[in-house]
């Protein structure tokens, strides 16, 4: 059923993302536009609520259950940055908006963007893993809880695996800006 959930949720967001978009750019109807943009949280509401009933019913937590919590933690940490994307290209391409932002391509300003969407990521992980925690107290069964306990390694390994690879490795070897 998670899984199910997850889909509906993920195909929800966008689906309300560009509606909001549609309405504020092209219909000019602004008000409307705001009102479904901002309802775009409520995606994740919506998630946790199955989750939690899904748990609530004794299952077993599996990996859709742990994948639940990683989707809300990360679109709660970059849901706001990904609406301001898609709202810079819209206005852009339809509503003759400057163009879209671009992330600096090297230099100390391309480090500076890494560690800013290493520490938003960091914010992911940190409301995934109480949320994973959360389930395991929820559940109150530590045989049946083992896969929230690997998302919780998972995710930090990939955390781990990012910084490395991102915002330590463009500030220690940062690449020439290009002009």
């Amino acid at each position: 059923m998670v899984l199910a959930v997850i889909a509906a949720c993920e195909i929800g967001f966008w689906v309300i993302l560009g509606a909001g978009l549609v309405a504020r750019y092209l219909l000019r109807w602004r008000r409307l536009g705001a009102v479904l943009l901002l309802g775009v949280p409520f995606v994740d509401v919506v998630l946790l609520v199955a989750t939690v009933i899904d748990l609530r019913r004794g299952v077993e937590a599996n990996f859709t259950h742990g994948l639940a919590a990683a989707f809300i933690g990360f679109s709660i940490a970059f849901g706001h940055s990904l609406v301001r994307w898609a709202d810079q290209r819209f206005a852009h391409r339809f509503a003759g908006g400057p163009p879209p932002w671009k992330p600096p391509k090297g230099g100390w300003e391309r480090a500076q963007y890494e560690w800013r969407e290493w520490f938003k990521g960091l914010a992911g992980w940190a409301v995934a893993c109480g949320l994973l925690v959360g389930g395991i107290i929820l559940v109150d069964d530590r045989s049946r809880t083992e896969q929230l306990d690997a998302w919780i390694w998972r995710l930090t390994v990939a955390l781990v695996v990012w910084l490395i690879a991102f915002p330590l490795w463009a500030t220690l070897f940062p690449a020439r800006p290009k002009e």
